[in-house]
């Protein structure tokens, strides 16, 4: 099973929040490929920027040794464009159109992503 972690998803898995299950949390350390986003990261760095989030230090660098780091490309970006207007947030866009190109399951609380017919490991 390949899994594609939303920001939220990737968050919690790192400061070992309760709200993700002990069966999520173990289906992501059994996947075949667990990923994030370089979108999650740019969300992140966004929200500290604003000071919407605190994280620690080296809280980025912890997330790429847990998972592989999937790139914005062009295939996602064409995915994209054919989505219906759902959700207003691009950045969940984003990752439903990757998780869709890369035939991966979103890991993600959003309900309003199931809309879209993605794959979803749901919180």
């Amino acid at each position: 099973m390949k899994l594609l972690l939303d920001t939220h998803m990737a968050i919690w898995w790192l400061s070992g929040d309760a709200r993700m299950p002990a069966a999520m949390r173990g289906a992501i350390e059994d996947a075949e490929q667990a990923t994030i986003s370089v979108v999650s990261l740019w969300e992140i760095a966004i929200k500290q920027g604003t000071g919407r989030l605190h994280m620690p230090s080296g809280f980025v660098d912890a997330l790429l040794e847990d998972f592989s780091e999937l790139p914005v490309r062009s295939e996602h970006v064409q995915a994209l464009r054919g989505l219906p207007p759902i959700h207003r947030d691009p950045f969940d866009r984003m990752l439903v159109a990757q998780a869709m190109v890369e035939g991966s399951m979103l890991v993600t609380r959003d309900e309003e992503i199931v809309r879209y017919g993605v794959p979803v490991l749901a919180a």
